[in-house]
């Protein structure tokens, strides 16, 4: 019964007596239901489809006649990334106080020559779909914005004058002052102290030099930064020959035309503002030092909520590596992979790094561990291979001495296997983070600032393929020749003294000094 109320309704719809206009020369029979599915309906365009193809975005560079780069990389898509550059950052701030590329970070986007204050530029954006924002580390700090890739020329324009025209007025200088005092007391009661470890650690390995510089501004200069320092700072520092202007997802000769329109030529808000007391870029070569830098805090009130978070004392212990610009790098980076690490509570397989030796001679071991994770931080010139642990401050004096041993056994024997893992973990997680347009514009821009050109990221999967077990032990001893830099925070009474760490990495089993005492 259902099947002839469901055939007498298809006679009614495809008007078998009666036939609608539009479908009497579907088919010659005259009944669209004789053709059939996998057959094309007559007297209708053949379809087309899509097709894949092998195009591929190259990475486009061109130099403009005042210096200026502007390097960019098609990229499907309705959006686009595009930002500026600069060679500038905490390292380049021996003649200045402390803190300048923090104040110049939070006093990005605010008011211009064009723009009365944030508002307006935000308001500006929003017509194009665009949101913007401002990062700066210790060698570079970086203006981006994201938005409708139909609007590169006036993304471009505003980009120009936030970066070239900035107005820095006392009002912005008194509310970034707050906003990075707020900042700094925040730091200082999370319980994750890996902002000032991260401090502390470079403090001690580069002391008083380029990247050991503070990248957070000092408390005690705060007041100190006005708006001559910034900008005397700004004319040595944001000069086209050390800018690069950056696209993803956009035509080149669009971005080059735009460039060309904005940015050569503009005159900024620094310039005839009279004569400054500092007239020379610091242009100085990173010197290691090692050393120790240790902050007595009481971390046992320490909480989020109304649970307890447990007392811990964190250490870092690190060793200087190389720059990204030196063969040895991806070497490093591997061994990074390699020895992985992170909290004591967590789950998951390979992708997790369940198995990287942290993990297996560390964390899975002693059960007093709550974190051990290794890092490597490289710049043009220098690099620091370091490994962070924490545990309850009772163990530290362990906690120290497993650190020492994980490093002594870096140069020891390395399997094939875990290396092969490291090394497929290290190429899926480039691979993967190059997805993200804005994770791209920052690779862009950072090869191109830094070498004046862009490995692709087949060369370095190549490069990483190409890792050996005997360079893992070649870099592990290379490293171990080096002074070390320790960074403590927390309940100190139990550390190490820095000559005993010294000898415990120079020992050829990593074990530490005996030192007999009656109390623990």
């Amino acid at each position: 019964m259902a099947a002839r109320v469901v055939a007498a309704r298809c006679r009614n719809i495809y008007g078998l007596k009666k036939k609608p206009h539009g479908l009497r020369n579907f088919c010659s029979s005259g009944d669209p239901g004789s053709v059939p599915l996998s057959q094309p309906l007559p007297s209708l365009p053949v379809p087309q489809y899509a097709t894949v193809t092998n195009q591929t975005y190259d990475t486009k560079i061109t130099t403009l006649e005042n210096g200026l780069k502007v390097t960019s990389e098609n990229k499907f898509g309705q959006f686009c990334t595009v930002g500026v550059l600069v060679d500038s950052g905490s390292r380049h701030e021996v003649a200045f106080p402390s803190g300048i590329s923090h104040f110049l970070e939070k006093l990005a986007f605010n008011s211009t020559a064009r723009f009365g204050n944030r508002d307006d530029i935000l308001q500006q954006l929003e017509k194009y779909g665009g949101i913007c924002d401002c990062q700066s580390s210790r060698d570079t700090i970086m203006y981006a914005v994201s938005a409708d890739r139909k609007e590169v020329d006036p993304v471009v324009s505003l980009l120009s004058d936030v970066v070239l025209k900035p107005n820095i007025t006392e009002l912005e200088i008194e509310d970034t002052r707050r906003a990075i005092q707020f900042e700094l007391e925040d730091l200082n009661m999370r319980p994750d102290p890996e902002p000032l470890l991260t401090e502390l650690i470079h403090s001690a390995a580069f002391r008083d030099n380029t990247v050991g510089l503070p990248k957070l501004c000092p408390p005690d200069n705060i007041l100190q930064i006005d708006q001559p320092t910034l900008f005397n700072y700004l004319s040595l520092h944001y000069v086209p020959s050390r800018m690069v202007l950056a696209g993803v997802g956009v035509k080149h000769e669009a971005l080059v035309e735009a460039a060309n329109k904005y940015i050569v030529g503009n005159k900024a808000s620094w310039e005839g503002q009279g004569r400054y007391p500092v007239k020379a870029v610091d242009e100085s070569i990173a010197q290691y030092t090692g050393g120790m830098r240790q902050l007595e805090k009481d971390m046992s009130n320490i909480s989020l909520g109304p649970n307890k978070f447990p007392e811990l004392t964190h250490v870092v212990i690190g060793l200087e590596s190389c720059s990204y610009n030196e063969p040895d790098f991806i070497p490093f980076a591997v061994l990074n992979m390699m020895m992985g690490g992170g909290g004591s509570f967590s789950a998951g397989g390979p992708g997790k790094g369940m198995y990287t030796r942290l993990y297996l001679n560390v964390l899975n071991r002693y059960h007093w561990m709550y974190n051990a994770t290794a890092y490597h931080h490289s710049y043009e010139d220098t690099g620091l291979f370091c490994i962070h642990a924490s545990a309850h401050p009772t163990e530290v004096r362990e906690l120290v001495g497993v650190l020492v041993r994980e490093f002594v056994r870096m140069a020891g024997p390395v399997g094939g296997v875990e290396l092969a893992r490291a090394k497929t973990q290290l190429q899926s997680m480039l691979m993967m983070n190059l997805e993200a347009r804005p994770i791209v514009f920052e690779d862009i821009g950072r090869q191109v600032l830094n070498n004046s050109a862009r490995k692709t990221p087949q060369e370095f999967c190549n490069m990483i393929a190409a890792v050996t077990e005997e360079d893992i032990r070649r870099v592990a001893r290379r490293m171990l020749e080096t002074k070390p830099s320790v960074a403590a925070l927390g309940d100190l009474r139990q550390l190490h003294s820095y000559e005993d760490i010294q000898t415990g990495l120079a020992s050829r089993d990593g074990q530490m000094p005996r030192r007999f005492t009656l109390f623990r």
